[in-house]
């Protein structure tokens, strides 16, 4: 069971991934701290020891302890993951995954590349998890659609959130019951075959965006996809943005041709990931993809009737 933050709560930002700049991350918590939440940002995110490489926001140990720290304190009512850019991949191997097991499971928040610890989440843990903007990204500080839409999904994730948009399509025609799982592309394809990410899709709505990948990029990704048999069984395929790959009538031939022989019903552009004022959406839930009307219904997660926060 999950339980909702409320106003008053601790949250935890946390920076799994690469660095973060500081008049951004400002901004961003700021918003935070106007829904009544105390946050509370990890050393990782802007004190911690000097990074190996300068796309990393601090050493993969360190990292992985402010994951851990948070995940791990009762006192804490959220994870927020600052931004994404790379390295979530870096710590898998290196949390420790009985303690995160045995903590109090809470919302864990952020997309892009944080798409490789919602799998680790779903896989190790079993636990819901949100694809959604993150506060030290322009994303979520210069979108009040994106923030309202994150407020809701944050303080109220046990009810149901229906996720389309005007620009929203059928691909392929049909309706399918699943459980939402997937978020950025090339993430899902760069951890197919390791421990910390599922064998197949197999009875799911697979949600899939990117960013900056052109056209025959995606076709790569999605053919790894393919032959790892990660797409093996899948229920339904729900699109989201594909922001700077290239003309979106090429993203969407490469997205027909390699994802339509599949025979599922498949939307397209149903506002999530890179693009302008994202939904924010549970990951792991059961949820209806009715491709014919371009809506995603998700369910909400159990409620919990703890009192958390400290």
């Amino acid at each position: 069971m999950i339980r909702a933050p409320r106003p008053g709560d601790r949250v935890a930002v946390v920076a799994p991934a690469g660095p973060v700049e500081p008049d951004v991350l400002k901004a961003g918590t700021e918003i935070l701290r106007g829904w009544g939440l105390r946050v509370e940002v990890g050393p990782s995110v802007s004190a911690g020891a000097p990074a190996p490489l300068p796309h990393l926001a601090a050493p993969d140990a360190e990292r992985a302890r402010d994951l851990e720290r948070a995940w791990c304190d009762p006192g804490v009512a959220a994870v927020i993951c600052a931004r994404g850019g790379y390295g979530s991949q870096r710590i898998l191997d290196l949390l420790d995954w009985p303690a995160l097991a045995a903590a109090r499971p809470k919302p864990l928040l952020g997309f892009s590349d944080i798409t490789a610890l919602h799998e680790a989440f779903a896989v190790r843990l079993a636990v819901p998890t949100w694809h959604g903007p993150m506060p030290g990204t322009t994303a979520f500080t210069d979108d009040a659609v994106a923030q309202e839409r994150l407020r809701r999904a944050l303080f109220a994730p046990h009810e149901p959130t229906v996720i389309t948009a005007p620009t929203a399509r059928t691909l392929v025609p049909g309706r399918a019951r699943g459980i939402t799982m997937g978020g950025c592309a090339s993430l899902l394809a760069a951890g197919a075959g390791t421990a910390h990410t599922r064998p197949s899709a197999a009875g799911g709505i697979l949600l899939l965006e990117d960013v900056g990948e052109e056209p025959y990029r995606i076709d790569r990704v999605l053919t790894q996809l393919l032959r790892s048999g990660r797409l093996a069984g899948v229920a339904g395929i729900a699109l989201g943005s594909w922001r700077d790959c290239g003309p979106y009538e090429e993203v969407r031939a490469v997205l027909l041709d390699r994802l339509a022989p599949l025979g599922v019903p498949m939307a397209e552009e149903l506002a999530f990931g890179h693009g302008p004022h994202p939904h924010t959406v549970p990951l792991g839930v059961p949820a209806t993809l009715d491709a014919d009307r371009a809506t995603l219904s998700c369910e909400g997660t159990p409620s919990s009737s703890g009192t958390g926060g400290s």
